[in-house]
């Protein structure tokens, strides 16, 4: 799949599960109409990322469901995932291409227009934009903690490449996301966490509709 085709994207982290199997909760997120899963998981080794990846591998590509792996383009390659996702102190999406290949997806995270200028130029192919809202799924500096939707739309101002909102981002606050100009949005905790990560999964999707319906209708104004 094009990452211009998603509008939610799952990112795993295991610890905010409720205690239910990551395989679970992919299950449930692909049955909701997930678009792209990212295998996350920083805080577990490399072999268990590696043998998690094969059962997502596995349940992704029955579905037709982009598989894309955190930061190790090695296990990427291992599982054949679909691509890696780089940070900005994660090898360069420059090197994450020569390792995988032409064909695979790379993107690449990025808090200010600088970052999403340089790894687009570097050949990204989507930028993760935020922390949008804020997180509490991982630490990150103050300054790219809730850098809001007018980062979103300044990015989408600098790049032609897809751009996936993340950070905080629940099914009440998507659609300014999208309408702001992201193509989609990338959460955590939101399906992870729900008491119903199918039905959460749907909601989001509901959510991204509406804000390009709005960035739709806001297009087509008169000036």
């Amino acid at each position: 799949m094009d990452p211009s085709a998603w509008e939610t994207y799952l990112v795993t982290q295991a610890s905010l599960s409720r205690d239910r199997e990551t395989t679970e909760i992919v299950e449930a997120a692909i049955a909701g109409g997930v678009d792209a899963v990212q295998l996350r998981e920083k805080g577990t080794d490399a072999r268990s990322r590696y043998e998690l990846g094969l059962e997502l591998r596995e349940l992704t590509a029955d579905a037709g469901v982009d598989l894309i792996v955190n930061d190790r383009a090695d296990i990427a390659r291992a599982v054949d995932a679909d691509g890696v996702h780089v940070g900005q102190s994660d090898l360069p999406v420059s090197a994450a291409r020569d390792l995988l290949g032409p064909d695979a997806i790379v993107g690449c995270s990025a808090s200010t227009l600088e970052e999403a200028e340089r790894a687009a130029a570097e050949g990204a192919d989507y930028l993760g934009v935020g922390a949008v809202y804020g997180t509490t799924s991982k630490d990150v500096e103050a300054e790219r903690d809730g850098v809001g939707l007018e980062r979103i739309a300044a990015v989408a101002g600098v790049v032609s490449i897809p751009i996936v909102g993340i950070g905080g981002i629940t099914a009440e606050y998507a659609a300014p996301v999208v309408e702001a100009g992201a193509t989609g949005v990338a959460v955590v905790s939101e399906i992870t966490a729900a008491d119903d990560p199918r039905a959460a999964t749907e909601a989001l999707g509901e959510a991204v509709a509406r804000g390009k319906a709005a960035r739709s209708e806001g297009a087509g104004e008169s000036p």
